[in-house]
């Protein structure tokens, strides 16, 4: 079996105006140290990672305690936002269309397209092992409907606050046969999601 620890980043600097490298804010840092106390005695093979700083900063610490270093994947980044990408009211419209996305942004599938062709690879490396992968909100949520397609809107908005968030799959070859929430801590995602959530 291989065990696969995805891990949402902690709470970033939401102002930030590059999202790239976009850091975890105070708080955000000091919660990131869940994922070291979740993960300690997971015995940890291998690291991957979005190349966002917040994903890597909330793994980084747990990668040092195993003395690992962290590959990093550019199709494991985080969706791409386009013009008016930042207004929160799409999030059902683009739950309800997977191809739906505002111009110079992406679709859920576009996003689940690579998440899932660098995770399938990840996997084809590792068989047998246990895998933390640093990943984002959006780019987690469309691993989870890819494997579960009744995950939808309602599921995203549930852990949408949720950072960092750590959850496990387990699969047999390429086939996901469990999964398990292991932490989370709350934080209010920031943005006009609220409106969405009521």
């Amino acid at each position: 079996m291989t065990r696969v620890f995805f891990v949402r980043h902690a709470q970033p600097e939401h102002n930030y105006p590059d999202d790239r490298t976009r850091p975890l804010t105070e708080e955000g840092a000091a919660d990131a140290k869940i994922v070291l106390d979740t993960l300690k005695d997971k015995e940890i093979d291998c690291f991957y990672c979005s190349p966002y700083k917040r994903s890597l900063s909330t793994i980084q610490e747990t990668a040092d305690y195993y003395g690992r270093s962290i590959q990093t994947d550019e199709r494991l980044r985080e969706r791409e936002k386009g013009r008016d990408g930042n207004n929160h009211g799409m999030f059902q419209k683009r739950w309800a269309d997977h191809d739906y996305h505002e111009e110079g942004g992406e679709s859920i599938r576009m996003v689940q397209a690579r998440n899932i062709e660098a995770l399938q690879e990840i996997l084809e490396a590792n068989r047998g092992k246990n895998i933390v992968i640093g990943t984002h909100g959006t780019a987690l949520s469309t691993i989870m409907n890819y494997y579960n397609p009744e995950f939808g809107c309602n599921d995203f908005l549930r852990i949408i606050d949720w950072m960092p968030y750590i959850v496990e799959m387990d699969f047999e070859g390429q086939e996901m046969i469990a999964i398990t929430e292991h932490a989370y801590i709350e934080k209010e995602f920031k943005g006009n999601a609220q409106a969405d959530k009521k």
